[in-house]
């Protein structure tokens, strides 16, 4: 391990997800499947195999979710710790504010709940730590700048700003969710105050103390879970096999012999009826499809009925 990697992280896990809607309504997103395993515990997984093994994660949105997959990381090789946000979110810099006294570390990383990643934790730590940042940002080229926005950095690598998606991010870097920081970024804020850090702490600290944040650009792959689609594709790209294996489908769940599902994402307790059709679906915990039915690029939700709702897959 490098010895500027720290033992200690912060996993941003109480977002609303509100652009994954229904599916959030079902579950946290970081609690949601990518083939077959909640996106947390892979996240939880990756930074057990890069060393840090001392996790603390924010709850607000669907705890219970959370929770019942995680519980306290001793399956995982971890110890998992929680920071509770009620009555409201606190933001990606609020919440880290609120959380410090249970990291209870100087440095630590901080890691989004949404997005799964490659990228070796040790060269990260080694920049933070030649950099003397209060934070520094894991960034990739922005190669969709049309769909997300970007990080500006100047020659020595530091951040000097942050753009919206559109022209304004041509030639900009796209950050991947893990950061390095310092206790000190989020110190001076306000606790139990929302605030986000792009758009809010960052660009405050930027303006005050110019090159304490900076970037370490990587070629890492990174897998983002903002949609239903963007979900879709993850949990596919996941995989990285035949995408109609088991691994797409989750506990206890049942599907006729007479039933066809091609490219579906198939979660816990799930039952497909004779002579079904689905066809690049995601069906959610508990759904029940009726016999005969067909469906295709749709999201299925149990309604309060105990019937199907049915939601376009788009991103």
């Amino acid at each position: 391990m490098s010895r500027s990697l720290p033992s200690h992280a912060l996993v941003l896990t109480a977002g609303l997800g509100t652009r994954l809607r229904p599916l959030s309504d079902v579950r946290a997103k970081p609690a949601i499947p990518a083939a077959g395993e909640p996106i947390v515990r892979r996240i939880i997984a990756w930074l057990a195999a890069n060393g840090v093994a001392d996790l603390v994660l924010n709850l607000h949105h669907r705890p219970d979710t959370l929770t019942a997959v995680v519980g306290d990381g001793s399956d995982l090789a971890v110890r998992v710790r929680y920071s509770w946000e009620q009555p409201v979110v606190l933001g990606s810099a609020g919440g880290p504010r609120q959380a410090l006294p249970i990291i209870g570390a100087e440095t630590f990383l901080l890691v989004n709940g949404d997005t799964l990643t490659d990228l070796d934790l040790r060269p990260l730590a080694d920049a933070h730590a030649a950099a003397r940042a209060l934070v520094t940002l894991a960034l990739v080229p922005n190669r969709d700048p049309r769909r997300y926005g970007g990080v500006r950095l100047d020659h020595e690598g530091r951040v000097i700003g942050f753009t919206s998606r559109g022209p304004a991010a041509d030639g900009s870097y796209h950050f991947i969710g893990v950061q390095m920081a310092h206790a000190d970024a989020f110190r001076s804020l306000t606790a139990g105050v929302a605030i986000n850090s792009i758009g809010g702490a960052y660009d405050a600290l930027i303006a005050a103390r110019p090159g304490s944040i900076c970037g370490y650009v990587c070629d890492a792959r990174f897998w983002d879970v903002g949609t239903a689609l963007d979900y879709w594709n993850t949990s596919f790209a996941v995989m990285g096999h035949d995408p109609d294996d088991q691994a797409s489908r989750g506990h206890r769940v049942g599907v006729a012999a007479s039933a066809r599902v091609t490219r579906c994402i198939l979660w816990d307790d799930v039952e497909v009826g004779p002579d079904c059709i689905l066809d690049e679906c995601i069906v959610t915990d508990g759904v029940r499809v009726p016999a005969g039915a067909t469906y295709r690029r749709v999201v299925l939700v149990l309604g309060g009925d105990g019937g199907v709702r049915v939601s376009p897959l788009t991103g």
